[in-house]
């Protein structure tokens, strides 16, 4: 997985997936926005919440405080923010096919290593007041919470009946173009410090390597469409003040 994570952050500089603003019928047959993210994001919450309940660790409280994280992330990303979509974007159905593979692996390395492969006692009540833990929820939380005021800009863009394109401000937005891919990578960043495993870590770095080379796409494509308007605002792609 680690290795496939490196190979997609270099290909994903040279091909732009085709969903969102860079849909295109290339990418062939498509379905809606909302059922596309639906489908795509759905399977790594109802897998994870099958390995939880099939393990014999579901009444631990360390791990049952770690999948409620992870499950409230999937739960707003495959059943809340789907519906709060609008407009009438669709999703090439290869995008999705691919999304739903990948979230699939990611919930059998999370829960495998979670509820079946770490050792017994790894994550005792103790880990709760441990520095990798406190640490990583507090920049998980914040990850999160980045990433719903980044989507919630977004959304709230245009007014009913606008069909103008406008460069988002406000919130992370005043530093980086892809305010909320900075709050995702913060998030799972913050996941890998909490379980402080080799899965987590793996999967912090997927998600850098899908979001970091899409957020320098849509930089790119915003200087070219909003040129006079990103002058001298020293934005960022990703990551505030580095990239």
């Amino acid at each position: 997985m680690a290795i496939l994570a490196v190979i997609v952050f270099i290909a994903l500089f040279f091909v732009t997936a085709g969903y969102g603003k860079f849909t295109t019928k290339k990418w062939g047959p498509s379905v809606g926005n909302r059922l596309g993210w639906i489908l795509m994001e759905s399977p790594v919450f109802i897998l994870m919440t099958i390995l939880w309940a099939m393990s014999e660790r579901t009444s631990q409280p360390t791990l049952l405080v770690i999948f409620t994280l992870f499950q409230l992330h999937y739960f707003q990303r495959s059943f809340i923010f789907p519906l709060l979509l609008k407009g009438k974007s669709r999703m090439p159905m290869a995008i999705v096919a691919m999304g739903a593979v990948f979230n699939t692996l990611n919930a059998l390395m999370q829960g495998g290593w979670l509820f079946y492969i770490s050792p017994d006692g790894r994550y005792s009540t103790e880990w709760l007041t441990s520095p990798q833990f406190i640490t990583g929820t507090i920049i998980f939380i914040a990850g999160f919470a980045v990433n719903l005021h980044s989507d919630h800009i977004i959304r709230n863009l245009r007014k009913p009946g606008d069909t103008n394109h406008y460069l988002p401000k406000g919130g992370m937005y005043n530093y980086v173009t892809s305010a909320n891919y900075f709050g995702e990578i913060l998030e799972w960043t913050g996941f890998a410090i909490l379980t402080w495993s080799a899965a987590g870590a793996v999967f912090a770095l997927w998600t850098f390597a899908n979001l970091v080379p899409r957020a320098n796409t849509i930089y790119n494509k915003y200087r070219v469409e909003f040129g006079n308007d990103m002058a001298g605002r020293n934005l960022k792609r990703v990551i505030p003040f580095i990239y």
